[in-house]
């Protein structure tokens, strides 16, 4: 089973591209999608109804913002869109999904740069998340957290690092929490497979960077210890354009 994730920054506007193209061609088994920035009555039917794929989608109560969408040639077994915590349930950024022992997740983090009070949401959302893969892997489940964790997790996973330090996004209590996930016993699959590859996922649309390749690695696939052996691949499509950032693909023996 393949799974992808894209934070598409506008499903409408990557919708005129070449993205439904792009969905005929790869063939995805699972397709996350973030910040669709859509509602239902603005959702057209061509993005609803995708030869061959059920669809899902979360929408924020704030009109134009956040949003995620899931695509999948096999019918979950199981769907939720909410975290359980109320203060985090309105911003349209959770949709799992169950297929057999496995939940996976599409999420879109927050972003911790408009505010204290925003870095705080983000910092308490993380923990949030963190008790539900705890409570469904304790359970005996498999978990996959697909998504844009919106945090690049080491020195190796940004060009700039020093430059941005002080910064949300690269802040050491961001990357605490990342440092928090693993040590709870979850594997960042592309990390583990290419410990020392340098590649991003997203790029500012400012100073060329993806021109010039200025990038961070925010895009992930995580998954449980117990689950890592299942894993064929996890890699990065650079070459796949229409977002500020690009899909990430985890292949899993499943």
């Amino acid at each position: 089973m393949k799974v992808y994730s894209w934070n598409v920054n506008g499903l409408r506007a990557v919708a005129k591209k070449t993205f439904l193209p792009w969905i005929e061609y790869e063939s995805p088994d699972v397709l996350f999608i973030q910040e669709t920035k859509l509602q239902g009555e603005t959702l057209p039917d061509e993005l609803r109804n995708i030869e061959g794929y059920h669809s899902y989608f979360s929408y924020a109560e704030k009109k134009g913002y956040s949003g995620t969408a899931v695509y999948t040639k096999k019918k979950p077994d199981n769907i939720i869109y909410e975290l359980g915590v109320s203060e985090f349930d309105t911003e349209g950024r959770l949709i799992q999904v169950d297929f057999g022992n496995t939940s996976m997740f599409n999420i879109y983090f927050p972003n911790g740069q408009m505010s204290e009070e925003r870095l705080d949401f983000k910092l308490r959302y993380y923990d949030a998340a963190l008790d539900r893969f705890e409570k469904l892997r304790k359970a005996g489940r498999n978990v996959l957290i697909s998504g844009d964790f919106n945090t690049a997790h080491n020195e190796i996973d940004l060009k700039n690092a020093k430059a941005n330090e002080n910064y949300s996004g690269f802040l050491r209590i961001e990357r605490d929490w990342l440092d928090k996930l693993v040590s709870s016993g979850y594997v960042d699959t592309f990390r583990a497979l290419y410990p020392d590859k340098v590649q991003y996922s997203w790029w500012s649309y400012r100073f060329n960077a993806r021109k010039n390749n200025t990038g961070w690695r925010i895009d992930y696939h995580f998954v449980n210890k117990e689950f890592f052996p299942k894993v064929r691949d996890s890699y990065i499509m650079n070459d796949v354009h229409g977002s500020d950032h690009c899909p990430v693909v985890i292949d899993l023996d499943i």
